[in-house]
């Protein structure tokens, strides 16, 4: 039987199940053979569901740790995304138990009382199904830019031996996905990068073997890895974009773009706007982001091809919290508050929307769409191959048609569609009435509950002899 765990947090009480580690019961997280989507060593299929914990391991107690990861699984998230050499004294300051990285001042040995409580950390997100998207290091430790913290890989050979030693101290470990970079341009530090890949290849093969791991790179706002490494290159298995903290971003053209490169490789947006962020660092000006904002990124995003995606929230990577440590852009209330922000349950209703339906079968098309628009009211579609379902999400609650003779499972058959207004908010839905779809160019509108700003609606329809159940949130949330 299931433990129950009871957690207090901000006065309400969540009930978490303890579960096995996922990649002990379905192995390591691969690669699908068909490029697009990720997925665990047994086929069962992987949704990264990240969240960004940059400073995880410096600034948590254990106790912390288990408190943020429980709320995190309970919700849905598959993927904590968290560097060992951070921002923000990560290398100069010690860690809650007053344990440095590093034993000497020159950097080079480890401490190895720093790194039993990654490992501990580590193993606590294992425990509860979910990876560890790993950053070696964040980007300052080698393209400084900005920052206090001093460059500590200025040459490959450095950067290898670092990189080494963690695929060494990590090979035996499944859920590690490897992200090198860190918020920081590659240009002219390529070589670096493509030494740590090597280093941690060497540590966990022995060799220069990359087929045994998950690898990408973490680039600074508004670009993607592809910006700085070809697909061709062999340490590279997704690419990862930085969508940034801006709000006006046409995150479709973004994802387009590295949908389209050949060779194949999965995309996905490894960070875009946090909650309760300052947009594009601008809170005078153009305000602080919202739930809404979040989801704008969430279902542009994946409806545009990615295998997940990434949510953060503005004071949970930093772990803030105002009677221990400064703020760093503002954040309005604690780490612990900021927790239970609805946006961290949406999240998890969009996956569990993805999820109801066949997963390595789903493409990004707005073929079928009469105008997708641009901008805020943008309409962006996604469907099964085969056209036994579709998903089109409306930013704005604008009203939009749908060609209804293209969808259906091999276009024949059933005479009508099955379909439900699926609200991001709560993840309930509307039962819609079955449609017609006998007329070869037949555009049927479709008008969301409700429009303008923060009222998106997504548009779930099936062919009804699939037997799909009703894509609406049955978790008790």
């Amino acid at each position: 039987m299931k433990k129950i765990i009871l957690i207090t947090l901000s006065g309400l009480i969540f009930m978490v199940f303890k579960a096995n580690a996922q990649t002990s019961i379905h192995g390591s997280v691969v690669v699908h053979p068909k490029n697009r989507y990720l997925m665990y060593e047994d086929g069962t299929p992987f949704f990264w569901l990240g969240d960004t914990g940059w400073l995880l391991f410096h600034r948590l107690n254990l106790n912390e740790v288990r408190m943020y990861l429980k709320d995190r699984a309970y919700k849905g998230f598959t993927v904590i995304q968290a560097a060992l050499l951070t921002e923000n004294g990560g290398i100069t300051t010690p860690n809650v138990y007053g344990e440095y990285v590093f034993k000497d001042d020159a950097y080079t040995i480890p401490n190895e009382k720093y790194f039993i409580h990654v490992d501990e950390v580590i193993d606590i997100a294992d425990s509860l199904g979910m990876v560890i998207g790993l950053l070696p290091t964040w980007g300052d430790k080698f393209n400084k830019l900005w920052g206090t913290e001093p460059v500590l890989f200025t040459t490959a050979e450095k950067a290898e031996k670092w990189g080494q030693y963690l695929g060494n101290r990590y090979k035996d470990r499944k859920n590690i996905i490897w992200i090198l970079g860190g918020d920081r341009p590659a240009e002219g530090f390529e070589h670096i990068i493509r030494a740590m890949a090597k280093g941690i290849a060497i540590g966990i093969t022995g060799k220069e073997d990359y087929s045994k791991m998950l690898m990408t790179y973490h680039s600074w706002g508004g670009t993607s890895s592809s910006k700085w490494f070809d697909n061709t290159e062999p340490w590279i298995d997704f690419n990862m974009w930085q969508t940034g903290h801006p709000y006006d971003v046409s995150l479709w053209d973004m994802i387009k773009s590295d949908y389209d490169r050949i060779p194949t490789k999965p995309v996905i947006d490894g960070e875009p706007l946090y909650d309760e962020h300052p947009i594009d660092f601008k809170r005078d000006k153009l305000g602080t982001s919202t739930g809404y904002h979040v989801r704008r990124f969430f279902y542009h995003n994946v409806f545009s091809g990615t295998f997940g995606h990434t949510y953060g929230v503005h004071a949970v990577w930093q772990f803030w919290d105002p009677e221990k440590r400064s703020p760093i852009n503002g954040p309005i209330r604690s780490w612990q508050e900021s927790l239970s922000l609805e946006s961290s349950y949406q999240m998890g209703y969009g996956k569990e929307l993805i999820m109801s339906r066949p997963y390595f079968t789903r493409i990004p098309d707005n073929s079928f769409i009469e105008n997708v628009y641009e901008g805020h009211d943008r309409i962006t579609a996604t469907r099964d191959k085969e056209g036994t379902y579709a998903m089109i999400y409306s930013e704005s609650g604008r009203s939009f048609k749908v060609l209804l003779n293209s969808l259906g499972s091999n276009n024949r058959g059933s005479e009508g569609l099955d379909g439900w207004w699926f609200d991001p908010r709560s993840g309930k839905v509307i039962p819609l009435v079955r449609f017609n779809r006998t007329r070869k160019d037949y555009y049927h509108e479709f008008t969301p509950p409700t429009n303008g700003k923060g009222n998106d609606w997504i548009l779930v329809l099936d062919d009804p002899r699939c037997g799909y159940p009703a894509p609406g949130n049955n978790k008790k949330w």
